[in-house]
């Protein structure tokens, strides 16, 4: 028996080889399905089932691709419906992988046909559940994802209550507890860096595992949710209705341009430049108007948050070697239009002769002894609410990231923003979004507020509400 996570930190997300007897299956593919082809070919082994825990909102699963290449039957759980062929198993419905077993127990809440996989191993015995986003380490699915008519949020936490106490609370302490996802996915709220662990040690850890009634379950699942990012559903309909290869994605966007192809096409095309650089490399030399979301942090989540269109074109500019990556982590929540990257880099760029920008950064001291001269500068603090509420700088206006395209109508192009996040990575994404829509005086605070944090200046704690003034 092998049972293998394959978690990919930039999604937080975890997909599972499972292999017994020359048998294979995979549950919650990404995108790009070579990886598994590979390892069962491996290992002599044939895939038969992709199995599908629920329409995934966060990712694009790569199970059409996979069931074509592989010849596997994709299965989902019950009420379940796809527009491409497709096993809809009934609650309990029991498939073979070489001498394993896997169940299918039907946990509605996260989503309707939300569906946990239990595997017992040769002699019957539960091994490990599967539970996609039903049950994280240290959390439960969101419940506001897929409300349907009348449903609230509420309604569906209820639902999810009754499928953990009937389905998964039943099962044995020793079995194997293995989520969808990790911490820093939007799926959950409160999820423990753990990508797994046993279910008897969830049942003492976990706080929506430990109320004590289903009333109380409601109200602590459904507190301090924020909406979730707006690609979510968009990535859901292309799970339940199909998309484009991946190859085709993969062709199209491996295209190689001169900087005057790369300026043509971007003026013909309308597409947005996507700058992949580490930020303090960004801010010293860029195109103008393009937009900085580097390659070395939560990059997909972040392309998805913040551009609305998952048809807008887009042109790269990448660190030499890594188009394929900024290609391939793109499709993997849904953004398939790119049409090429610049051959070359910003060095081919300014070798041609072409205009380039700059986003100036400051020390922490140095905006200390800039705030002492004028206590009425304009600080942006685009960390989460969360963040923010539990610790910030007294004179900072709280402006998340994840809500720019709501608030930079507030933001007057004539006046100049000191713009922080936590470490630099988010500050340096705003600042190229602000200074692209034509606020020229955006200054980056370097370290972010763990750098503030050492200076002088007067912090509030969590009592102090935020800061909801016009800017």
């Amino acid at each position: 028996m092998i049972i293998e996570q394959i978690y990919t930190g930039c999604l937080a997300e975890a997909a599972y080889y499972i292999e017994s007897n020359g048998e294979a299956a995979i549950i919650d593919p990404l995108r790009e399905v070579s990886p598994y082809l590979r390892k069962a070919d491996r290992a002599g082994a044939r895939i038969k089932y992709i199995f599908e825990t629920h329409f995934h909102a966060d990712f694009v699963s790569g199970h059409i691709d996979l069931a074509e290449k592989s010849g596997a039957e994709i299965v989902y759980g019950p009420t379940a419906k796809t527009s491409f062929k497709s096993h809809i198993a009934a609650d309990g419905e029991e498939f073979k992988i070489g001498e394993l077993t896997i169940s299918a127990l039907h946990t509605p809440g996260h989503t309707p046909e939300s569906t946990t996989y239990l595997l017992k191993d040769g002699d019957g015995k539960p091994y490990c559940i599967f539970t996609g986003d039903t049950l994280f380490i240290g959390d439960v699915g969101r419940p506001d994802l897929a409300q349907q008519g009348d449903l609230t949020a509420e309604d569906m936490a209820s639902t999810l209550y009754h499928s953990l106490q009937d389905k998964i609370l039943t099962l044995p302490d020793d079995v194997l507890v293995y989520p969808a996802h990790g911490a820093g996915s939007a799926c959950g709220k409160n999820m423990s860096n753990e990508t797994f662990d046993t279910l008897g040690h969830q049942k003492a850890v976990n706080y929506a595992l430990k109320a004590q009634t289903k009333e109380q379950f409601v109200k602590e699942v459904t507190d301090g949710m924020l909406p979730p990012p707006q690609y979510f559903a968009k990535n859901a309909d292309m799970n339940k209705n199909g998309y484009e290869r991946f190859e085709e994605v993969y062709e199209k966007g491996l295209t190689p341009l001169t900087p005057k192809e790369f300026e043509l096409l971007a003026n013909r095309t309308g597409a947005l430049i996507l700058d992949t650089r580490d930020p303090r490399v960004f801010a010293k030399s860029f195109i103008p108007s393009s937009v900085n979301i580097g390659l070395n942090g939560q990059f997909a989540p972040w392309v998805g948050a913040l551009i609305t269109d998952l048809k807008q074109p887009l042109l790269l500019l990448v660190e030499e070697g890594h188009e394929e990556e900024a290609i391939t982590r793109l499709s993997r929540v849904g953004y398939d239009n790119t049409i090429g990257y610049l051959e070359g880099g910003i060095a081919a760029w300014e070798a041609a002769g072409k205009d380039t920008d700059t986003i100036s950064s400051i020390s922490a001291e140095a905006f200390e002894d800039i705030y002492k001269e004028d206590p009425n500068v304009h600080v942006l603090d685009v960390r989460k609410p969360g963040e923010y509420e539990s610790e910030h700088l007294e004179m900072t206006l709280a402006r998340p990231l994840d809500y720019i395209n709501d608030w930079t109508h507030e933001v007057s192009p004539k006046e100049t923003y000191y713009i922080h996040c936590a470490g630099g990575y988010r500050s340096m994404i705003a600042a190229s979004i602000l200074k692209a829509r034509g606020v020229e005086q955006v200054i980056d605070i370097s370290g972010g507020y763990g750098a503030l944090k050492t200076t002088n200046l007067k912090r509030t704690d969590f009592s102090c509400p935020s800061k909801a003034m016009k800017i």
